[in-house]
This record gives structure tokens, C-alpha cells and sequence, in this order.
């Protein structure tokens, strides 16, 4: 009977645990190292993307975006000849140098073809003047000198120039369209056109220009 329970207890005794060998230690550990460099690389792999995805974005909103150049009508205005009639014999006859002022606020140079800018005084054309062709720089503003005249003599004697002279004032419309392409990182070339305006308002007792708003 002794004999018996010694055999069931010997049955019943855990097995003894084996401990872990250093070589299946350093596996494990190497194992884990590579895994968390695999998250780390997974990590700068994403956060790289995401930051070029917002540097390309950025880029197409801002450099790569192409907007329409302005043209304007300079604001420095010299007389070289003036000639104005009275209320009771209405004419005009006036020569003038000014500029005509390309603005190009793109990342790359705006190239424009030679075109002509028209001066009118209540719709009928009383001069005109030739805007050679050029270029203006990126983020540039391109000063074309023009020397304008402008008369009277092909006006019909029912406008009431007459009455605006009486008034010591005169004036006048001027209009251009400029056709060209802005070009892009030496590539791209998009075409643009600009076009131009303004209004001329002449002070005839001062003949010096009051006011011109494009």
C-alpha cells in the first residue's frame, strides 16, 4: 500500500521547469529590435509623405499657380504740346509721354506681343498709340515709355465737348489688351492675357493731369 502511494505522488509531482537558454533569449531580443525599427521606419515613411504631400500642395497653390498679369496706365504724366479750345469752339490737340505698366506677379517671366493701346473720348477714337513687345521678369513690373497724341478731329460736332471744356476738365478713355504666356520653371508656358482700362482726367487750366483711375 505504501508502495502504491509513493508510486501516485511521483505520478502527481510537476515536471521540473526547463530555463531558457541564452541563445533563445538573444532571438527574442533581436526579434523585438527589428520590429520596432520596422515601426519606426513605417513612421518616417509616413510622416515623409504627408510632409511632401503638403510641400507639392503648397506648390501648386502658390508657385505653379498662373495669374493674369495687370496693365495700367503710369500715373507720370509730361505734356509736350496742349493745345485746347474754348466752350464756343470746342478741340483739343495734345501730345504726351507716360508709361505703360506691365505688372506680372508670377513665379516666372510674362512675354507679351507688340499690340496697340487705343485713346478715346466718349467711344471715338482720338489717338492711338504701339506698345512694342517685351518681357516682364517674374514677380516684376515692366515700364514701357510711350509717347501719346490725341485730337479732335475726328469727333462729330454732337458730342458736348464744348461744354466739358467750358468746365475746364477733359476726358479721356484708354484701353489695351496685351496677349502672352507666362512661362513656369522653364516648361510650362500658360497663356495669359491682360488688359488695360483706364481713365484719363485732364485739368485744363492747371494742363497738368487731375486724375487716372484703371
Amino acid at each position: 500500500m505504501a508502495e502504491k502511494t509513493n508510486q501516485q505522488a511521483y505520478a502527481m509531482a510537476p515536471a521540473t521547469k526547463q530555463p531558457r537558454s541564452d541563445e533563445e533569449s538573444a532571438t527574442l531580443t533581436s526579434e523585438e529590435l527589428r520590429r520596432k525599427k520596422r515601426i519606426k521606419l513605417a513612421i518616417y515613411i509616413a510622416a515623409f509623405a504627408v510632409f511632401q504631400t503638403i510641400v507639392i500642395l503648397v506648390f501648386a497653390l502658390t508657385v505653379m499657380r498662373v495669374k493674369t498679369p495687370k496693365v495700367r496706365l503710369g500715373t507720370d504724366v509730361t505734356f509736350q504740346n496742349f493745345s485746347a479750345g474754348t466752350q464756343a469752339s470746342p478741340s483739343f490737340d495734345l501730345s504726351f509721354t507716360t508709361q505703360v505698366r506691365v505688372k506680372n506677379t508670377n513665379f516666372g517671366p510674362y512675354k507679351f506681343d507688340s499690340t496697340t493701346a487705343t485713346f478715346m473720348y466718349q467711344g471715338v477714337t482720338v489717338g492711338q498709340v504701339t506698345i512694342p513687345k517685351g518681357k516682364a521678369g517674374l514677380q516684376s513690373t515692366k515700364k514701357v515709355g510711350v509717347t501719346v497724341n490725341v485730337n479732335s478731329n475726328a469727333l462729330p460736332s454732337t458730342t458736348n465737348l464744348g461744354s466739358e471744356l467750358g468746365g475746364g476738365a477733359l476726358t479721356l478713355n484708354s484701353h489695351a489688351k496685351l496677349s502672352g504666356k507666362v512661362e513656369l520653371m522653364f516648361v510650362m508656358k500658360k497663356k495669359k492675357s491682360a488688359e488695360m482700362n483706364c481713365s484719363m482726367t485732364i485739368d485744363l487750366s492747371a494742363k497738368a493731369v487731375q486724375s487716372i483711375i484703371c
